[in-house]
């Protein structure tokens, strides 16, 4: 496994999709990837009759294809270890709706003009899953594909209560804890990460200016300094607890080889806290 597909390029995570796919279901019909990756690009892309283009900077495309990227490549490293329960094919696309469209919620509504969509930070997930649930109902889903979609999202919440969201079945919550998984080590992993880091702090500020509450993790930080000094501490006692405890260890499917190789996505995240550390 290597690190080196092109996120900014939605053709090249396109192609991983395809090829993973076929690897796990060689005698299914993939051209629902191409399908479904061109519905999330006409959507980030401002060609949604009701939406604009995303303006966040730091929760753009390219961060939805990282994810998608490390998504696809969990659940094929999942598929060859042989864990059960087996994903389907459905669940398959189902998931990569998800990943897909997990972010929607930072778009803003045509004739919206106040800020960037980041303003929305804090109430995002929920808007994904609004967004997407709408989407896919008008393209036809079955209510129960759709639910299943929406149950994926809502598990990349922050605080996200996995055991209040309504799974219809364990694969479901597997595939979502996969989604969860990814959506994390996807961006933490990029080469990029540490130079966005006041990207993100830019964000959660602009959130924290919009929803005026200091309660909420986007408060939480005075500084991009602050958000960068703070950000090992927030890989080792927040994101690997979330990661073993919350969802369920499934990260060791991307260790290569499988069980006991390395995980590259951690060792490219150790890189960047050591980059993190050298600038402190």
């Amino acid at each position: 496994m290597h690190l080196t597909v092109v996120t900014r390029d939605p053709a090249a995570v396109q192609a991983e999709v395809k090829a993973a796919f076929l690897a796990m279901f060689p005698n299914a019909d993939p051209a629902f990837v191409g399908r479904f990756f061109g519905w999330a690009i006409d959507c980030f892309s401002g060609n949604h009759r009701d939406y604009q283009a995303v303006d966040a900077r730091y929760h753009d495309f390219e961060h939805t294809l990282q994810g998608t990227l490390c998504l696809t490549r969990l659940l094929r490293g999942r598929h060859s270890a042989g864990a059960e329960p087996r994903l389907s094919e459905r669940m398959f696309q189902l998931a990569l709706a998800a990943i897909l469209f997990h972010d929607t919620g930072y778009l803003k509504k045509r004739g919206d003009a106040e800020g960037t969509g980041a303003k929305y930070t804090v109430t995002h997930v929920n808007r994904s899953a609004q967004f997407t649930g709408q989407f896919l109902s008008e393209k036809g889903f079955r209510p129960s594909d759709v639910q299943a979609v929406q149950n994926m999202i809502s598990c990349t919440g922050v605080s996200a209560a996995l055991d209040a969201i309504p799974f219809q079945s364990e694969i479901e919550k597997i595939a979502g804890l996969c989604l969860a998984t990814s959506d994390l080590l996807g961006q933490m992993a990029a080469e990029d990460y540490v130079d966005k880091l006041p990207v993100l702090f830019a964000e959660f500020a602009e959130a924290a200016s919009y929803t005026k509450d200091q309660t909420s993790f986007v408060a939480g930080f005075s500084s991009a300094e602050d958000l960068i000094r703070k950000t090992p501490d927030f890989w080792e006692k927040i994101v690997r607890v979330k990661l073993d405890r919350d969802f369920a260890g499934v990260h060791v499917f991307l260790n290569d080889p499988y069980p006991s190789g390395p995980n590259p996505y951690f060792e490219r995240i150790e890189a960047n806290l050591a980059r993190v550390r050298e600038r402190l």
